[in-house]
């Protein structure tokens, strides 16, 4: 089996409080905070290592990210993919999810055939879901998210996917495009041969031009979803200074509690 995967990198949330947005662009600054592999695209890598094995074949890891995305990358090499693609362009700043999936689709038509397309369910750091199904959709090919089982049977593939309240089975055909949930496995640590061994493999760097993509239809020109505008709350309390004996300051609070109306 071919096998792609798409990995994003986001923030690690131990640095979460060294992202801002900006102000004017309303785009996530991310100066600062150092990148993991998206949690659920680990379980993505897995869930493609442990086919493989299962059917032989090939994984191929495929980010749209900036270039210092290679060494996130490299960890999924680690855990045993077999190539990595990182599409990179400053065209592609400001992509919402149905931008980046225009470029994600284009990596993977140049990349070539494949059998199998897999994303993690979600992002970390904006959670909305949305590029299995748009990958799929700009692919032509079969999609689902949210998969907990995934089975192989000659060429059906017996899926298993969480929904509100339980879970649904389905039955499919190769290709197709499939987001997992985090439940479906639990990832592979890296091993020493592993990282060894990941600065060997293929890594192919392609900007918008490579992928013969129109700058209208990727970045912030291309993003049909926009920001509304931003307001950030005042954290600033009002306070007084209360003196007297405890009796007299307690009949003071409840006097101030009752006239905010917070006592009745």
């Amino acid at each position: 089996m071919n096998i792609a995967v798409c990995v994003k990198p986001v923030p690690d949330p131990k640095h979460y409080d060294k992202i801002t947005i900006d102000p004017e662009t309303k785009l996530l600054n991310r100066q600062g905070a150092p990148t993991v592999i998206n949690p659920a695209d680990k379980n993505a890598i897995e869930a493609a290592l442990q086919l493989k094995e299962q059917f032989g074949g090939k994984v191929v890891l495929l980010s749209m990210a900036p270039p210092s995305a290679r060494e996130t990358l490299t960890e999924g090499l680690a855990m045993g993919a077999d190539e990595a693609f990182l599409l990179s362009d400053r065209a592609f700043v400001g992509s919402d999810t149905l931008a980046t999936a225009r470029v994600l689709a284009a990596g993977l038509k140049k990349i070539g055939s494949h059998d199998l397309v897999l994303t993690g369910s979600e992002s970390a750091d904006s959670g909305t879901s949305h590029i299995p199904s748009q990958l799929g959709e700009l692919l032509g090919y079969a999609h689902l998210n949210c998969l907990t089982e995934i089975q192989l049977e000659a060429s059906t593939l017996r899926l298993k996917s969480r929904i509100e309240n339980g879970y649904a089975e389905y039955e499919g055909s190769l290709p197709m495009v499939l987001g997992v949930a985090r439940e479906i496995n639990t990832p592979r640590y890296t091993t020493l041969m592993g990282v060894v061994t990941a600065g060997k493999k293929p890594f192919t760097l392609w900007g918008i031009d490579d992928l013969g993509l129109d700058p209208a239809c990727v970045g912030l020109a291309g993003s049909p979803t926009r920001p509304g505008e931003l307001h950030m709350p005042s954290h600033g309390r009002k306070s007084e200074m209360l003196a007297g004996e405890p009796g007299d300051v307690a009949e003071k609070i409840l006097a101030i509690l009752r006239s905010a109306g917070v006592l009745a």
